[in-house]
């Protein structure tokens, strides 16, 4: 089955918020002295949509999945990680990370607790605050915990994108060797790939 590309429009973040904003501005219209068959139902609808919007509020505070909505993973406990090594040649296969120049501090911390060489994993249905568009995140994991490091640009991925995501349906994630370059600020992440096609056929 193909992987999505975009959140569906109700899982996106403002969905509640702009529905609950019309809904709000048709108040001015839609009042007690209404006639019953408009005045309930949109109370039903109001009170529906507030629900949407404190509900999922609530329930972050108390449960925190891993990953989390935006494909950001707070430990490796508990998941399935399937190493795609690198394979032994001269020349590597480098995937150059996007989007690092947002998450420097991330990969600054990463550096400093795992060094610069160390592993990635690979979370796919990652997107930013805001976007619909989903994206392949990548999380380094040298060091203490996970962090946000950048996304795979969309060509790059799309090879093996409906595998990865067929395998984070089931739990497993995808570990690749991840280089931190540069001595200083602004870092650059470079994933080594070489060994991800045959780590995805045996899986």
């Amino acid at each position: 089955m193909p992987a999505p590309r975009s959140k569906p429009i109700l899982a996106w973040e403002p969905a509640p918020y702009l529905v609950l904003l019309v809904l709000l501005i048709l108040t001015g219209l839609v009042r007690p002295s209404s006639s019953p068959w408009l005045f309930w139902p949109f109370t039903v609808v109001l009170v529906a949509a507030l629900a949407w919007l404190v509900v999922p509020l609530v329930r972050g505070r108390n449960e925190r999945p891993n990953p989390d909505r935006w494909g950001d993973l707070s430990t490796l406990d508990g998941l399935v990680i399937l190493d795609a090594p690198q394979r032994e040649r001269e020349v590597r296969t480098l995937l150059p990370v996007a989007d690092v120049h947002r998450h420097q501090a991330a990969i600054d911390l990463a550096r400093i607790h795992g060094g610069g060489e160390q592993h990635a994993v690979l979370v796919p249905r990652s997107s930013r605050w805001l976007s619909r568009r989903y994206r392949v995140g990548v999380q380094l994991v040298g060091g203490d915990r996970p962090r946000h490091a950048g996304f795979i640009a969309d060509a790059a991925a799309e090879p093996w994108l409906d595998r990865i995501d067929e395998l984070r349906g089931e739990g497993v994630f995808v570990r690749v060797p991840a280089l931190i370059t540069g001595a200083d600020r602004p870092f650059g992440v470079d994933l080594d790939v070489s060994g991800l096609a045959d780590a995805l056929a045996r899986a």
